[in-house]
């Protein structure tokens, strides 16, 4: 391998749920050598994968000096920008930090375009949208009318992209993501506290009368949807939406997860969100599906995917 040119990824936010998957994916060819970047707010060492050409750096990306460091060591060909404060709660509760991360995406993309990165692979969000105002949500009609921090930076870094891009030549990817699940995601997201508090027969409880919708993407639909976008060059300059297309409503979801579970749980009505909990969530995913080549997995079988994965922790 030393004589044999690599590609150099850069993977921030690479000890997360989503980061470390696609790390993962991109480690399984030996002729990239990959760097994570993680301030571990809510990244976990564990979930970083365990290969040759993956190295990790402590690094917070909303600090210049310090992701800066690594840029200019790192002199990277692509960089996979996943790092965010994420979780409703938790994005409710701090908003000032959620702002924050608007910095980072500026650090990043400054760095890229002063160290010859080729192309920026951006993690938006389904929170652009906003209340969405027509179904399917369509990545090019649907107007945007997000007011939530958590949804304004994302937006905000979608507008970067593109300003970039026009100005720099910086090529960019986004990657509008709906809600994803697998085994090792955090038990504060909906289908992984579900699956837990089933298996223990505790209380499930939901937001309201639970008549919100959802869709569910199974995480290594996520993964080879946004592989093949960065290995084939597939939707440069474009926005990808990424999740699932069956609705669900919330209180569905905790009796589907009872019953495959065989769970005795009840389930508890909390009172609604003030704000943050859209009432209804349904993309058009026929770029996905593009780069899927192949259904995305039902929901139910992702579930009983997931009960049976050793890495799925009570």
């Amino acid at each position: 391998m030393e004589n044999v040119k690599r590609t150099r990824i850069l993977v921030t936010g690479g000890a997360g749920f989503v980061g470390s998957a696609m790390a993962e994916k991109l480690a399984q060819d030996p002729l990239n050598k990959i760097t994570i970047v993680d301030n571990l707010l809510t990244g976990d060492l564990a979930k970083i994968p365990q290969f040759p050409n993956v190295n990790f750096i402590k690094c917070d990306v909303n600090d210049y000096n310090e992701i800066a460091a690594v840029f200019h060591s790192g002199r990277f060909h692509y960089v996979f920008h996943y790092a965010a404060v994420v979780g409703v709660q938790r994005t409710l509760k701090n908003p000032v930090m959620v702002l924050d991360d608007i910095r980072g995406l500026e650090n990043i993309l400054k760095l890229s375009k002063n160290t010859g990165v080729r192309h920026v692979y951006f993690s938006s969000s389904s929170e652009v949208y906003g209340e969405p105002v027509e179904f399917p949500q369509n990545e090019e009609t649907t107007p945007l009318n997000s007011r939530l921090p958590y949804a304004i930076v994302k937006n905000v870094g979608e507008a970067y992209l593109r300003s970039y891009q026009r100005e720099y030549n910086l090529n960019f990817t986004i990657f509008r993501f709906f809600n994803t699940y697998g085994p090792k995601q955090s038990k504060e997201f909906v289908i992984s506290r579900f699956i837990s508090m089933a298996l223990q027969n505790r209380p499930i409880s939901i937001y309201g009368d639970g008549s919100q919708t959802r869709t569910f993407c199974y995480v290594q639909d996520n993964i080879d949807a946004c592989y093949r976008a960065f290995k084939e060059k597939l939707f440069v300059n474009d926005v990808v939406n990424i999740g699932g297309n069956v609705e669900i409503s919330i209180l569905e979801l905790a009796n589907l997860v009872k019953k495959i579970t065989g769970s005795q749980s009840e389930i508890r009505h909390l009172a609604a969100l003030k704000e943050g909990d859209m009432t209804r969530r349904l993309p058009d995913i026929s770029k996905m599906k593009d780069l899927l080549q192949r259904e995305p997995k039902p929901l139910e079988e992702g579930i009983k995917v997931i009960l049976n994965d050793t890495r799925f922790i009570l």
